[in-house]
């Protein structure tokens, strides 16, 4: 069954109580909000670098694990506070969890079959805090949901159906890439957005001994291919639809289009035709998160 705005019954929201987190719950609370679903407000308590360092003394290392939850309660609290004033009648759920950051987050998703999560992109560094910028990639690599992605850069506004007009859904053809525009339509129906579907045509990987015409020629037919079933798809779900072929490289060509589209959100997949294993964080999604100033909604093939 493809996903709606009401499949969203949950939404995690890691933090380390840095601004890049906080930008990252905020847009995490505003799609809770559209879906009336759940919020749980995640830290994860890193205490593997003080557990490294032999020197320390043991009262010296208490002490800092000590000032670590702290700061856990601290950054979870401060969330929690923000969802409180921003959105009062949604429920919240708050925790502090020991271990790697990412793996925390991984096993909560599992435990409380969370639907969404959402992350900035930049967190604090430094044996005070847990850091979270560092591990969204390792999430975006492990975690089985999707995941709403939020650079220091992206607007401050709310996703509503006022601030999100256009959503762009990458596509290569592949089943990862149809699992994520089914997400982008559930979530560009509910916004009452436009779509737009883009296909990269990248002819680095051919023989410059072929003629121009030739390659194009041949790339552009799976695109536009590609292109009909997404619009195929927003027929289905009553989504207006632009589909464009354009030529370069993939995260490029993404970047641009966002660029010059005014596009308010993009949602793809973390796996497409360069690989299939759930660890496999690919490329394309990989750069386009690193640098895009925009919110980006990243789904993993086996997002249901």
């Amino acid at each position: 069954m493809s996903p709606t705005i009401d499949t969203i019954d949950s939404v995690l929201i890691p933090t380390d109580g840095s601004d890049g987190a906080l930008a990252g719950a905020k847009r995490g609370v505003d799609l809770a909000a559209m879906a009336d679903a759940s919020v749980h407000v995640l830290s994860a308590v890193d205490t593997s670098a003080i557990e490294g360092i032999t020197s320390v003394l043991e009262s010296d290392a208490d002490e800092q694990r000590a000032a670590l939850e702290a700061d856990a309660e601290s950054a979870v609290e401060s969330v929690s506070s923000m969802i409180r004033d921003r959105y009062p009648d949604l429920e919240v759920t708050t925790a502090t969890e020991q271990g790697t950051p990412f793996r925390v987050i991984d096993r909560y998703v599992d435990e409380h079959d969370i639907d969404v999560v959402a992350m900035g992109t930049k967190g604090q560094t430094g044996v005070k805090r847990v850091v979270l910028g560092s591990v969204t990639e390792n999430v975006l690599r492990t975690v089985g949901a999707p995941i709403l992605v939020v650079p220091p850069a992206a607007s401050d506004e709310p996703l509503t159906e006022d601030t999100v007009r256009n959503v762009l859904l990458p596509t290569d053809g592949s089943d990862g890439a149809a699992v994520a525009v089914d997400w982008g339509l559930a979530l560009a129906a509910a916004f009452d957005a436009m779509t737009h579907a883009v296909y990269s045509v990248d002819t680095r990987r051919f023989s410059p001994q072929r003629a121009p015409g030739e390659v194009l020629s041949e790339l552009e037919r799976p695109g536009e291919d590609a292109l009909e079933s997404v619009r195929e798809r927003a027929r289905e779900r009553g989504c207006t639809l632009t589909g464009t072929v354009a030529t370069g490289p993939p995260a490029r060509v993404v970047l641009d289009y966002a660029d010059g589209n005014d596009i308010d959100l993009i949602a793809m997949g973390t796996h497409g035709r360069s690989g299939l294993e759930r660890h496999f964080l690919g490329s394309v999604t990989e750069n386009v998160v690193r640098n895009a100033e925009l919110p980006v909604f990243c789904v993993p093939m086996n997002a249901t």
